[in-house]
């Protein structure tokens, strides 16, 4: 299971902080393309632009402050076709979240620092764990060593955030 926190964060001040105790992976160009489904379900593609990959995912949302999920992805080969083949299928197509991802890992934690075009950035901590009340735990151990609380989670969905810019 998937189990994370995301946190709002200032990028310049965080990624400092976050390189002190973890080492740099790998960074992303995101294109994550939500098609309507109900929730607790998550339905999108991925293109990862900078690696040419792209992803279907599924999630199941595990609780209601967005911190669990089951997840299942499978990489495709075109993105496009994917998204054509969703569309036959009944799926509409939803929103769209873009973002720009340094990834950082340290052991079994994995720190995702976004910049979301039209809402700015934040931090994901992830674990991926069988055990989510003790991953949960992990997650706030590091979180109080970089100086983030309860006041910086930001419990909303990406895509919920989204609409919220654009309904407005």
């Amino acid at each position: 299971m998937e189990v994370e926190i995301k946190f709002r964060v200032n990028a310049g001040e965080i990624r400092r902080r976050i390189e002190a105790i973890a080492h740099f992976d790998h960074e992303e160009v995101q294109e994550d393309l939500y098609f309507s489904v109900p929730l607790p379900s998550l339905l999108r593609i991925r293109r990862i632009v900078n690696q040419n990959e792209s992803i279907l995912g599924y999630k199941f949302i595990k609780d209601s402050r967005n911190e669990e999920f089951e997840e299942v992805e499978v990489k495709v080969e075109d993105f496009e076709k994917m998204r054509e083949i969703l569309k036959r299928l009944g799926f509409e197509e939803d929103i769209w979240v873009r973002k720009h991802r340094h990834v950082y890992k340290l052991g079994d934690v994995t720190f995702e620092l976004n910049r979301v075009e039209g809402l700015g950035d934040f931090l994901d901590i992830e674990v991926i764990s069988d055990d989510p009340v003790e991953a949960k735990k992990r997650i706030w151990e590091i979180a109080e060593k970089l100086g983030l609380t309860e006041r910086d989670v930001e419990p909303r969905l990406y895509q919920e955030l989204m609409k919220d810019i654009t309904s407005r």
